[in-house]
This record gives C-alpha cells, structure tokens and sequence, in this order.
C-alpha cells in the first residue's frame, strides 16, 4: 500500500472543567476548526472516525455524531482501544485513504469527562479495565496498576521516585506557556514529592487528571488548503493483552514491536526524529514509553529530561511541547490526540521559520495498562 496520506487539518478546544459542553458539543467544536483549517467542506467529507465517550456511551458513535454536525459519510465507525484511541483512528484513516475507501477521513473526540460525571463514576468506569474476577474484586484501580508496573521498573532499573517527579515538571513546565492548558502553575520536584500519595510509588502530581475537552484531525489522500502538508509517513500497532495479569513479562513490549513497525514503514530511523510525543497518563507510562520506543536508553529519562534534552524551547528533542495529559489534560480519546495537534502545530511552525529541525516526529500512545500500543511517524516539506 503506496498512496500517501496527509494531515490537513487539526484542532482542539481548552481542557479542564468546561461546564454547559456535552461530549457532542465539544466533539463539533473540534471538528469545525479542523475542518475549517483543512479547507474543506463538509460534502467532502466522505469517512469518519469518533472515539468512546464514557459521559455519552452511544452504540453507534459515528454516525451520531454524523447526524448531528451534518455529514454523509460512506464510512463511519466508532473505535475505542482505551487511550490509543486517538491514534489508532488516525492510523485506519490512513489505511482507508490509501485502499481508495475515503478522500477525506474526519477524526473527532471528544468528552465531558470532568463537569459530564462524577468522580465515582470515572472511578467505576476506568475500573473495568481489570479483570472482573481475579482483578477487580481485590480492589485494583488504574493508578494501582501503573503503581505496580511502576514498583518492578523501579526495582529493575534502579530509578528513583525523584526521577519520575522530573517528567511532571518538565510537563508543567510546557503547560505554563500553553494557553488552552488545565494546569499552569510551575511545579518542582520538591512539589510533586510532597503531592498526596495515590498508589505507592505514584503520587497527585505523577497522575494526570480528568478533564473536559474535545480534539480533531482531517486525514486526506492529498494535501489541502494551505497549511503545510504533513504525510503520515508510518503506523504500527500491537495489541498484547487486556489485563494486567495476563500481561507478558515484558509489560512494555507493544510498544517496542508498534514502533518497529512505524519506523520501518515510514523507512525512518528513531534517532532521526526531531520531535516525540509520548502518551503521559502518568509519569512512570511516559518513562518506559519513551524507553520501549528507543528515544531514551534504559533508566536514562530522567537525566535527558533534567539535560534539558526534551525541552520545548531549545531541547534537541522536545516532548509533549503542550504539557501532555499531565498538564493540557487528559478528556479520555481527545487527551491522545491531542498530541497530535500540537505536534501538527509545531511542526507547521518549524516549516513557516525555516527552522533547521528534522522534519520527522514520533508519535506513540498506550491503551489499557501497556495493553495497545499505536505508533506514528510524521513527515513534514511534504
């Protein structure tokens, strides 16, 4: 499969606590801006793509949200892989444009998460990623999990508690200059270690939050408007296993083999890129992610990020330039793709500055706990 595939256009609203918005409301915003910025109009629109929304638990995602904002599509289909969402619906828009099945694939998510439910409820409902009857019943909960994949890394790799507290800073950090972000007071080290314990050895400020928010992508078979084009240039997925204690040795595996893929896809070189964007729900998933993806050496994360290595402003690799899910904010599907808006946005801004960056970005995110793993690799100058 040869044909090319572009992002033509991307957006996202504000995250944190947005009251009056619905999941349909927030999905729309995003995507009339994406739309708007791709060029196109609606009767060109001809494949969609919408991710869960645990506030609007709809049957049919798609073609609710089709009815609604107005469209006609040929294809239309709702995804959920937890929060590889995102990115996986951008790697079957992909796919359905290079098979000839659409022109233009609109990608939308979007939820109130936060003003939408309570917080029991998003308890219950992220619960049931566990196994209902060896999991569950002792009480585990998604920071639990990451807590525990967290305790084995430690052990094995000699990092420390302080070493993860260095990837929420450096997240905030971006947030502080990002308008749109939930969260955008500085923080230090000293900030999160004092945080409330949550799961041992995860603490407030190594967890991301819940949030409101909504975020869209266009995916097209040819550049359009006149933004610069982006050409999703490789994808590669692994879906390994569903609960933790049917998890492989190797928790982060998924993510070595979906960026193998990617890479060899696009025919790129994970040392060639010039910007990453790493799933983030917490500090430890960000560190082994970065890892398992080869950006960083075993247990070398946190040194790069304290080198000032994945620094947005003046670092050799900037990360999560927005502030992440630990920052921005994390709305369920939407807080993955946005990722890739801000990716899209920065890379636009190296393009219009002649900046002397590589033109490839890295992309990966993880649903479940490390359970599967969707890789991109972008290309700008197309």
């Amino acid at each position: 499969m040869t044909a090319s595939a572009y992002i033509s256009g991307a957006a996202m609203t504000a995250f944190g606590k947005l009251p009056g918005f619905s999941s349909l409301d927030l999905q729309a915003r995003a995507a009339e801006e994406a739309l708007q910025e791709s060029g196109l109009a609606r009767g060109d629109i001809d494949g969609l793509l919408v991710g869960y929304a645990t506030t609007a638990p709809h049957l049919m995602p798609a073609t609710r949200f089709a009815e609604a904002f107005g469209l006609r599509p040929s294809c239309a289909y709702g995804i959920s892989v937890g929060g590889a969402t995102g990115l996986a619906m951008v790697a079957l828009a992909r796919h359905l444009v290079a098979a000839g099945a659409a022109r233009n694939v609109l990608v939308v998510a979007g939820e109130n998460r936060r003003s939408g439910q309570s917080g029991a409820s998003v308890t219950r409902t992220l619960s049931e990623v566990g196994d209902p009857l060896h999991e569950v019943p002792n009480g585990a909960s998604v920071p639990a999990y990451y807590a525990l994949a967290a305790s084995e890394y430690m052990h094995r790799t000699g990092v420390s508690e302080e070493d993860l507290a260095e990837l929420a800073v450096l997240m905030r950090r971006h947030a502080v200059a990002t308008e749109g972000a939930q969260f955008r007071d500085p923080i230090t080290v000293d900030d999160v270690m004092a945080s409330r314990p949550i799961a041992t050895p995860l603490k407030l400020l190594d967890c991301c939050s819940v949030s409101d928010g909504g975020a869209s992508v266009v995916v097209s078979g040819a550049p359009s408007g006149s933004r610069t084009a982006l050409r999703i240039a490789g994808t590669g997925e692994s879906h390994r296993h569903q609960h933790m204690s049917s998890a492989p040795q190797d928790i982060a595996e998924g993510a070595r083999i979906a960026a193998a893929a990617a890479l060899r896809m696009s025919g790129h070189s994970i040392d060639q890129m010039g910007r990453a964007a790493i799933y983030d729900s917490f500090t430890i998933t960000l560190m082994m992610l970065l890892e398992a993806c080869g950006l960083s050496e075993p247990g070398g994360t946190a040194a790069d990020a304290r080198a000032g290595r994945f620094d947005r402003d003046g670092g050799t690799l900037p990360l999560n330039t927005h502030g992440g899910l630990l920052s921005y904010g994390h709305s369920g599907v939407s807080g993955g793709l946005a990722h890739l808006v801000e990716m899209v946005r920065r890379m636009r801004e190296d393009e219009a500055s002649a900046s002397s960056r590589t033109p490839l970005s890295f992309l990966h995110a993880d649903g479940g706990v490390f359970s599967s793993h969707v890789s991109l690799v972008l290309e700008g100058g197309a």
